[in-house]
């Protein structure tokens, strides 16, 4: 048995859930898993219908981008995930989709406004849009470049990247990452919903305000801060 198969089986069960929860259709989408430890991740196979996936499909690739073991081509995406594994130390799971809504939002160029608490229950800013690759990285390694296109974006709008753990990739599709690659999946559903309730939201009042500090803060505070009291002890 490989010495991989932990988190073989972790990105492979966290794939597995993107279908389930309507987030990707055919191949679109892939999630990877860490191990810090062996300093790998494994990564979806390109191009291979989610149906046929196994944990041993899983394609092991170092934070270089470049296969340690696996027959199979890894996500054509995989420098993006290898990028941004090598400059964030604490994630352990990055998941991309094209899902409707955010990906909608992602090619509009916009920011995905704090209108409501379900939005502040995970963050206290807007979900940011990182701003559309330069002609110069398209030109040269695009995935690659992704990565740090995600990176400067987070930096730009002086965000962290332990405290938003989700992104808008401009004219391309969200990026969503946690400490396991369940969370990572957790994120890119209340990605999803957050970009179609305020869809929704907007096209219900076209002038609508964003919500105001003193609730955003509280409802944030009440699931994160040191006095949370959401849930069980």
């Amino acid at each position: 048995m490989s010495k991989y198969i932990h988190i073989q089986q972790e990105a492979f069960e966290a794939n597995m859930q993107l279908p389930k929860l309507n987030l990707v259709l055919f191949t679109f989408g892939n999630v990877s898993a860490a191990d810090r430890s062996l300093g790998v991740f494994a990564i979806k196979p390109s191009g291979v219908p989610y149906e046929e996936l196994s944990p041993e499909k899983m394609v092991i690739v170092d934070f270089d981008g470049k296969t340690v073991e696996g027959n199979l081509r890894p996500s054509s995406d995989t420098l993006t995930h290898a990028v941004l594994y090598k400059h964030w130390e604490k994630i352990n799971g990055i998941v991309h989709t094209h899902s409707t809504y955010a990906t909608a939002w992602a090619q509009s160029l916009r920011d995905i406004p704090l209108y409501g608490t379900t939005h502040a229950d995970h963050l206290t800013s807007d979900v940011p849009c990182a701003a559309p690759m330069s002609d110069e990285m398209i030109k040269g390694d695009y995935e690659y470049e992704t990565g740090f296109q995600i990176i400067n974006a987070l930096k730009e709008k002086n965000l962290s990247y332990t405290d938003v753990e989700m992104i808008l990739v401009g004219n391309h599709a969200p990026f969503t990452w946690a400490k396991t690659a369940a969370k990572a999946v957790y994120n890119s559903a209340v990605l999803e919903q957050l970009a179609k309730m305020a869809f929704i939201t907007e096209s219900v009042h076209a002038n609508v305000l964003r919500m105001k500090d003193a609730l955003i803060n509280k409802h944030f505070e009440r699931k994160h801060g040191p006095n949370s009291y959401y849930g069980q002890e």
